[in-house]
């Protein structure tokens, strides 16, 4: 299955700009606020109408922070590569992000993978993110994708100020909601891991979701202390799952 880079741009923008509020969106240089679309280059195009290709389709979204609420996100105006990544994509920014991407400048796209005009953007674009307009997202796409599984990536308990007053609690609860299939984690271990371990029983009591991790290892012999991968299966195609919780090969659940 093979992705040109305009599909792959799409999709990217659905996933990026995801909490776009298009109700205060004005694109181009004209004033007209829309609904569900955005003019660009005196045209209208819905960034949320990706065409389906394939029978299998994988929905992904991670590095939220527990942000339930939309808001201002600048992309970073530096991203420094090693070695031979230096200048490579995805180490590019800006006016080189554009270049690469073939990404015309003034647009949704731009505002949503650069920092270039940020102040201008933000103002005509609104606030992106939050769970509310997450959660529309995911549904949309899973109507026009029956069985379309759900991958979150770790990252959703920490990083706002809700989830540590209630323990991540609120992110667990938002996890619930919005659906997610499979999840992995990154730094929810912060939480302790006792905590960690039972936010994920909470999280797959219900027996639709599961958490994998085959890198999570405890601290007497080493052994795996999460299911390394699972199993779905769509329109008829059987698809495994591995969870790789990132970035080192060992976890914080270590400690202690």
């Amino acid at each position: 299955m093979n992705l040109s880079r305009r599909e792959f741009l799409q999709m990217l923008a659905v996933a990026s700009a995801s909490g776009i509020s298009l109700g205060t969106a004005q694109a181009g240089t004209g004033q007209q606020r829309v609904a569900s679309s955005v003019k660009v280059n005196n045209a209208s195009s819905n960034m949320y109408e990706i065409p389906k290709f394939g029978n299998v389709h994988i929905l992904h979204y991670t590095d939220c922070h527990a942000q339930l609420k939309p808001v201002y996100f600048r992309e970073p105006s530096i991203n420094l590569g090693v070695g031979s990544m230096a200048g490579n994509s995805p180490h590019i920014v800006g006016e080189e992000f554009l270049k690469h991407f073939g990404v015309k400048p003034n647009t949704p796209e731009a505002h949503a993978f650069t920092c270039l005009d940020f102040n201008e953007a933000a103002e005509k674009y609104g606030k992106v993110g939050g769970f509310a307009h997450l959660t529309t997202l995911v549904k949309h796409m899973k109507a026009q994708r029956p069985g379309a599984i759900l991958l979150d990536g770790g990252d959703t308990w920490q990083g706002s100020a809700p989830s540590l007053w209630t323990d991540a609690q609120c992110m667990i609860d938002a996890q619930k909601i919005l659906g997610s299939d499979v999840f992995t984690s990154h730094w929810e271990a912060t939480f302790t891991k006792d905590r960690m371990v039972e936010g994920i029983a909470d999280l797959e009591a219900g027996g639709r979701l599961d958490f994998v991790a085959q890198n999570v290892h405890d601290t007497d012999f080493f052994e795996r202390v999460f299911k390394p991968y699972t199993f779905r299966e769509m329109n008829g195609v059987r698809i495994a799952i591995i969870g790789q919780r990132s970035p080192t090969p060992r976890s914080p659940i270590h400690a202690g």
